[in-house]
C-alpha cells in the first residue's frame, strides 16, 4: 500500500467519504502549484507503491516549482478511453497476447485492462448516401453493386410510424400518427429516433440516410462488432458503447466523465488517457487527460504508468469581452494563434483571469481540444461554478454534485473568481484579451495557416499566384480566370478557381458546441426565408456529432432549413473528419482535372491536412458551421462578404452575409430556450439501453478468441512470436538498406494508412486476392485490426515524397534488383532476402495526430531504425514502444551533411550497456562513419526496447 496512509481524511461534510488530504500534506508548496499539477501529486500520492511510482515521485512532483522540465515522472491515469479505429489493435493484441501467455505457460484469463476502459464505436461510417443518393446509392468502391436490402437482414427492425396527417405544417414528418399520440417529447417507442418533430417535439423517423448508413454500417462491419462484443464479454474492466450513440469525442464528454471518481466511498480526481487526437476536450470540465498513441494506452491497460517529463505550466490569462460576430470557434482559433506563438510545446496549458467565466464549457472543451494544434500536451480549466452549472445540466445528481464540490474545494483544486483569490505560479503567462478577436477561417493546406474573414478573396488570389507549398497552388495568371462550363443533371454550371463543391458541417471537433451549429442552423433558415439556394453539385453534408447537438437543431427548428439547402443528416460518426466522403460526381471530378482547377473543400472539423477530403479538392478551409453554410450558398470563397452579395433572393434583392448572419442575442435566447437536461437524460437512457441491432448481435464467449483464418478484418498479430521469459539483448542492424529517405514534417498522416484504401494500393492486391471486390474493400481504419492490410497500407499515402523516387507516390527502390516497387513489395523482398532496413528522414518526423500503426507498420515492414534530425515527440516513444530505435543526427548534420545519398548499406551497434542519449557510431558500405544520438530518453525507455517493447515487456510478467 501506499506509504502515504496517515494523509487519508475523511469529508467533513459526508464523514463516510475518505480521500487522499493532498493539501495538508503539500502544505505552502501545494498552494502555489497549477491545478494540473496538483492531479498528478494526488494521483503519485494514492498509486505510491515504491516500485512503478516511488516517494521520491511524490516529492518531485510537489517541488514542480525547481524540478520542472528536469525530472520525468510516473503518471496512473484513472480510466482510458479507446475508439473503434484504434481500439481494435488494443483488443486484438490483448487476444493475441493471452494465446502467447498460455503457449507460454502462463494462464491466459489473467490477462485483463488494468484500469475501466471505455471503448467508443465509431469512426466507421462512411458517407455512402448523400442527397442526391438516396434513390440512387453511389458506388465509390465500384465492383457488383449489391442490393442494399441483402446486407442486412435486420430490415425489419427499421420500422416507421404511421404518418401523421393531423398537422398540416409537419407533412407528416411528426410521426405522432393519426391519434396523435401523446407520449411526451422523447417517446421511447421508436428506436433510432433522436430527431423530433421540431413542430410538435413528437419523435419523427430518421432521414432515410441515417438508417441506410446505420444499416451499412453493420452489415460492413459486422465482425468486428462481434470482436468487440467478446472483448466485453470475456475481459473484465472493459466496456464498450455501440455504434450510432455518438462519436468519441462527445460520448466521452456526455457521459463517460467522473470528474471525481468515487470508488467504495474513496474519492480522487477523474484523469483520463485515450488514443483519440480529441481526448483533450475533457480538460475543459476540469480532467487531467490526454492523447498518446495506442501503444501507450495499451500499456496503462496493462497497469503501467505513463512515463512524463515534469511539464512546464503555461498560465494563460483571459481578460477583456467578446465581440458579437465571432463564434466560439473564432475565440477559439484566436487563443490558438497566442498559444502557438508563445511556444508551448510539450508544455501544460492552465487558464485563468476574468474571462474564463465568459467561456462555456462548451467552448473551453474546444479550445481544450485543439491541443494537438498548438503542440501543447492539454490546455487545463479547473472546475469552476461554470463547470458545476454545466454537470447539472448533464445530468449528475444534486448529492453527488456536493460530494464533488466539498471535495475539490477540500483538496484545493476548486478555481474561485473572487479577486481576494490566489493564482498559482506558472513557468510563464501569456495574456489573451477577448475583445481583440475577429472571424477567420483556416487553409487552403494547414490548419495553423488562418487568414481573416474580410481578407478571403485577396488570400485565395495570393495563393494561386505563389509557387507551390505550404500555402500556393501556382496557377499561371493567364488560367487564374479560367471559366469551365459543366452539364449536371440538365443544367449548365460553370466552375472557376475558388468554387466550392464540398461544404460539410461537421460538429466532430467543435465538440457538438451547440451554439456554432445552431447559428449555422438560424443561418439556413435566414437564407432559405431570403430565397438563396445551394447548387446541387456541391457536395453538401451534416454530420451532427451526437444526439445533442440533433436535439438542438430539430427543435430549434432548423433541421428542415439546412435539409432545404441539401444539408441532410448523415449519420453521428466520425466522417468527412477521417477522410470517409463519397467521391464527388464524375462530371464535377472531370471539369475539375480538364480545367485543372483549384476547386474548395469548406469544412468544420478541425482536420485539412492535404489529400485527406478528395484528391481533386486541392484547397480545404476550415471555417465555423455558419460560415460553412454560407460559403456553400455563395458557391466560391472568391467572395468579399462586405460588398459582395451572397446571391440573389425574392424579388430578385441582392442578400449579404449581414442581412442573414444570427446575432449573438439570437442564438442566447434560442439556446437558452431550448436546452434542456433531457438532452443528456435521453443520451444515457440510450446508452444504458444500448442499439436494439448491438443487443441481438451473437458473439463467442471463449476466454481465448476463435481466429477466423478467412477473415480479412481480424488476424493473430505477430507482436509476440518470440515471447520467452526473459529478454534478448538488443541486436546489431548490419548492412541494412534504406527503405525510405523522406524530407522533413513527414506526418503520421504519411506514414500510418487512413482513409479508403486505393485500388492499385499493396492493400487492394491482397484483398482482391482473398477474393472481395472494390466496392467491399472498406476503409483502412476498419481493417485496423488485420496487420495484414496495415503493414500493406503503412506509407501508401499518395502524397508520400520519397527521395529515391523524386515525386509523390507510395513507391521505393529495392536496391538489390534495381526495381521500383510498392513501398510494401520492396520490404517484403528485403525480409525474404534476410536483409533488415531503416528510414532515413529529415526534421519533426511524425508530427499529426497520434497513431498506433505509424510505428506498428514500420516495425512489421521489417523498419529496425528510423534516423532523422528531429521527431515528434509522441511518435518517438511510439517506435520504441513496439521495438524500433529512433536514432537522430547530431545537431548541424544531416544526411546531405553527412554526403549520404541513402543507396549505402548501414550498420549501427548497440552496445549491452545502451544510456539514455547515448551516442553509437554508424559504418556504411563506402567506408564512411558518422555518430548518432539513441534518442532514449530514460532507463524505463531502454528497458522496454530492450524487451522487444511494450507488448513483449508486458507479456512477460504475466509468466
Amino acid at each position: 500500500g501506499s506509504p502515504y496512509q496517515p494523509a487519508i481524511d475523511a469529508l467533513e461534510s459526508h464523514p463516510e467519504k475518505k480521500f487522499y488530504n493532498v493539501s495538508k500534506l503539500g502544505g505552502a508548496k501545494y498552494d502555489t502549484l497549477p491545478y494540473s499539477i496538483r492531479v498528478l501529486f494526488e494521483s503519485s500520492v494514492r498509486n505510491c507503491d515504491g516500485f512503478l511510482v516511488k516517494e521520491t515521485d511524490a516529492m518531485n512532483i510537489l517541488d514542480w516549482k525547481t524540478k520542472q522540465n528536469h525530472v520525468e515522472v510516473p503518471f496512473c491515469p484513472a480510466r482510458v478511453v479507446l475508439q473503434d479505429f484504434t481500439g481494435i489493435p488494443a483488443m486484438v493484441d490483448f487476444a493475441a497476447m493471452r494465446e502467447a501467455v498460455r503457449s507460454a505457460g502462463g494462464d491466459p484469463v489473467k490477462v485483463n485492462p488494468a484500469c475501466p476502459t471505455d471503448l467508443t464505436v465509431d469512426h466507421s461510417l462512411q458517407i455512402d448516401f448523400s442527397k442526391c443518393a438516396i434513390q440512387n446509392a453511389p458506388n465509390p468502391g465500384g465492383g457488383e453493386q449489391k442490393p442494399l436490402a441483402r446486407l442486412s437482414p435486420l430490415k425489419p427492425l427499421l420500422r416507421k410510424p404511421p404518418l401523421c396527417r393531423g398537422h398540416s405544417s409537419c407533412r407528416g414528418s411528426c410521426g405522432t400518427g393519426e391519434a396523435g399520440r401523446s407520449s411526451g417529447p422523447f417517446s421511447a417507442q421508436i428506436e433510432n429516433t433522436p430527431i423530433l418533430c421540431p413542430f410538435h417535439l413528437q419523435p419523427v423517423p430518421e432521414p432515410e440516410t441515417v438508417l441506410k448508413n446505420q444499416e451499412m454500417e453493420f452489415g460492413r462491419n459486422r465482425e468486428r462488432l462481434q470482436f468487440f462484443k467478446w472483448s466485453s464479454k470475456v475481459f473484465e474492466n472493459i466496456s464498450i458503447i455501440p455504434p450510432e450513440t455518438g462519436t468519441a469525442h462527445q460520448v466521452n464528454l456526455e457521459y463517460l466523465s467522473r470528474v471525481v471518481f468515487d470508488v467504495k466511498d474513496f474519492l480522487h480526481p477523474d484523469s483520463v488517457v485515450g488514443t483519440d487526437s480529441h481526448t483533450t476536450m475533457v480538460n475543459g470540465l476540469g480532467i487531467l487527460g490526454w492523447g498518446v498513441g495506442g501503444i501507450e494506452t495499451e500499456a496503462v491497460m496493462l497497469g503501467m504508468p505513463l512515463t512524463l517529463t515534469l511539464p512546464e505550466v503555461v498560465g494563460c490569462e483571459l481578460t477583456g469581452t467578446v465581440s458579437p460576430f465571432a463564434t466560439s470557434i473564432d475565440i477559439v482559433l484566436s487563443i490558438t494563434k497566442h498559444l502557438r506563438q508563445a511556444d508551448v510545446a510539450g508544455k501544460f496549458v492552465e487558464f485563468f483571469g476574468s474571462g474564463v467565466s465568459q467561456l462555456s464549457v462548451a467552448d473551453r472543451t474546444t479550445i481544450a481540444n485543439m491541443c494537438p494544434e498548438y503542440g501543447a500536451i492539454l490546455s487545463f480549466f479547473p472546475v469552476d461554478n461554470v463547470t458545476l452549472k454545466h454537470l447539472k445540466h448533464a445530468g449528475f445528481d444534486k448529492a453527488k454534485l456536493e460530494v464533488t464540490e466539498a471535495y475539490l474545494k477540500a483538496v484545493k483544486l476548486f478555481r474561485n473568481d473572487e479577486s481576494s483569490f490566489r493564482e498559482p505560479e506558472y513557468s510563464q503567462v501569456v495574456q489573451v484579451s477577448l475583445s481583440s478577436i475577429i472571424p477567420y477561417v483556416s487553409g487552403p493546406k494547414r490548419s495553423q495557416d488562418r487568414v481573416a474573414v474580410n481578407n478571403m478573396k485577396s488570400d485565395f488570389q495570393a495563393c494561386l499566384n505563389e509557387k507551390s507549398g505550404v500555402k500556393g497552388f501556382q496557377i499561371a495568371a493567364e488560367k487564374q480566370n479560367d471559366i469551365v462550363p459543366v452539364q449536371y443533371e440538365g443544367n449548365e454550371y460553370k466552375l472557376s478557381h475558388g468554387c466550392v463543391v464540398i461544404a460539410a458541417v461537421i460538429s466532430c471537433t467543435n465538440n457538438c458546441n451547440p451554439s456554432v451549429m445552431l447559428a449555422a442552423g438560424l443561418l439556413a433558415k435566414k437564407a432559405v426565408e431570403a430565397g438563396l439556394m445551394v447548387k446541387p453539385y456541391i457536395r453538401t453534408s451534416l454530420s451532427p456529432g451526437s444526439g445533442m447537438v440533433t436535439h438542438y437543431l430539430s427543435s430549434s427548428g432548423v433541421l428542415p432549413y439546412l435539409s432545404k439547402l441539401g444539408f441532410e443528416v448523415v449519420g453521428y460518426g466520425c466522417s468527412t473528419c477521417v477522410g470517409n466522403t463519397a467521391p464527388l460526381p464524375e462530371a464535377i471530378r472531370n471539369a475539375i482535372k480538364q480545367g485543372d482547377i483549384i476547386a474548395c473543400g469548406i469544412l468544420s472539423g478541425t482536420k485539412n491536412f492535404e489529400g485527406r477530403l478528395c484528391d481533386c479538392v486541392r484547397a480545404n478551409y476550415l471555417a465555423s458551421p455558419p460560415l460553412v453554410v454560407a460559403y456553400a450558398i455563395a458557391g466560391t470563397v472568391q467572395i468579399d462578404f462586405d460588398t459582395e452579395p451572397l446571391g440573389t433572393g425574392f424579388n430578385g434583392k441582392s442578400i449579404y452575409l449581414r442581412d442573414i448572419w444570427p446575432t449573438r442575442q439570437e442564438l442566447h435566447t434560442v439556446e437558452e430556450e431550448r436546452v434542456i437536461s433531457s438532452m443528456f437524460k435521453e443520451l444515457k437512457e440510450k446508452m444504458e439501453k444500448g442499439n436494439k441491432r448491438w443487443n441481438l448481435l451473437e458473439a463467442p464467449e471463449s476466454t481465448l478468441f476463435p481466429w477466423d483464418l478467412k477473415s480479412t478484418y481480424i488476424r493473430c498479430p505477430s507482436f509476440f512470436d518470440k515471447l520467452a521469459k526473459e529478454a534478448v539483448p538488443p541486436q546489431a542492424v548490419e548492412n541494412a538498406h534504406v527503405l525510405l529517405f523522406l524530407g522533413d514534417s513527414v506526418t503520421t498522416d504519411h506514414i500510418s494508412p487512413a482513409g479508403s484504401i486505393a485500388r492499385s494500393s499493396a492493400a487492394a492486391k491482397y484483398l482482391t486476392s482473398k477474393g472481395l471486390t472494390p466496392r467491399e474493400f472498406n476503409s483502412y481504419g476498419a481493417r485496423r485490426g488485420n496487420d495484414a492490410v496495415m503493414t500493406r497500407g503503412t506509407f501508401a499515402n499518395i502524397k508520400l515524397l520519397n527521395k529515391f523516387i523524386g515525386k509523390p507516390a507510395p513507391k521505393t527502390i529495392h536496391f538489390p534488383s534495381g526495381q521500383t516497387l510498392d513501398v510494401f513489395e520492396a520490404a517484403e523482398l528485403y525480409q525474404k532476402e534476410g536483409i533488415p532496413v531503416i528510414i532515413l528522414a529529415g526534421k519533426k518526423y511524425g508530427l499529426g495526430s497520434s497513431r498506433d500503426w505509424a510505428a506498428k507498420g514500420p516495425f512489421l515492414l521489417g523498419v529496425k531504425a528510423v534516423l532523422a534530425e528531429s521527431y515528434e515527440k509522441v511518435h518517438r516513444s511510439q517506435l520504441i514502444g513496439i521495438g524500433i530505435a529512433p536514432l537522430q543526427f547530431r545537431p548541424g548534420e544531416n544526411p546531405s551533411t553527412l554526403g549520404l545519398t541513402g543507396r549505402e548499406q548501414f550498420s549501427i551497434l548497440f552496445p549491452p550497456d545502451l544510456s539514455p542519449r547515448m551516442t553509437l557510431d554508424i559504418k556504411t558500405s563506402t567506408g564512411k562513419v558518422f555518430s548518432v544520438i539513441a534518442l532514449f530518453e530514460n532507463n524505463m525507455e531502454i528497458t522496454l526496447y530492450k524487451n522487444g517493447g511494450s507488448l513483449n515487456f508486458v507479456a512477460r510478467r504475466f509468466l
